[in-house]
């Protein structure tokens, strides 16, 4: 793929082993990985390094300090942002993706900050879950299945 055709993002992701898949897919698909602090381990930790392989060299990776930096430099309409959460009252299957979109998944503990849910109430989707067994999915596997709906609606 010649240009970006949209973005993951980590906002504040504490398990290395999801962000070095994450990163891992982004390299399979050609697209960015942005990962926004504060991190609940160290870039440079070997468990990233580990799940990520030796595909991390190759990754487009861009990090920011805070919600604020990532706004103020990658400057995304508000159209272009997807927030992920199980709180969500839209499906994935309802979200009509386009280029340059930002899929943007929260901490595997604490999911989003309430503020950008008030601040982008509509902007928010859930993997739909039929089981009430089950409390969340996997930050890897949602990232993964995101990325490729999107890939879909894109027709890429």
């Amino acid at each position: 793929m010649h240009k970006k055709p949209f973005s993951l993002v980590l906002h504040n992701p504490e398990i290395p082993g999801n962000t070095g898949s994450i990163g891992r897919t982004c390299v399979a698909l050609g697209i960015e990985l942005i990962l926004i602090k504060p991190y609940g381990f160290e870039i440079s930790e070997k468990s990233v390094r580990r799940a990520g392989l030796d595909y991390w060299k190759h990754l487009n990776l861009k990090e920011y300090s805070n919600w604020e930096s990532f706004l103020d430099s990658e400057k995304p309409t508000r159209e272009s942002l997807f927030f992920f959460s199980k709180k969500a009252s839209k499906h994935i299957f309802q979200a009509q993706f386009h280029p340059k979109s930002y899929l943007i998944f929260g901490s595997e503990t604490k999911g989003l900050p309430g503020f950008l849910r008030e601040e982008f109430p509509e902007n928010f989707v859930e993997l739909p879950m039929f089981s009430s067994q089950i409390r969340s999915l996997n930050l890897a596997n949602t990232a993964t299945t995101a990325a490729y709906e999107c890939l879909r609606q894109l027709n890429l």
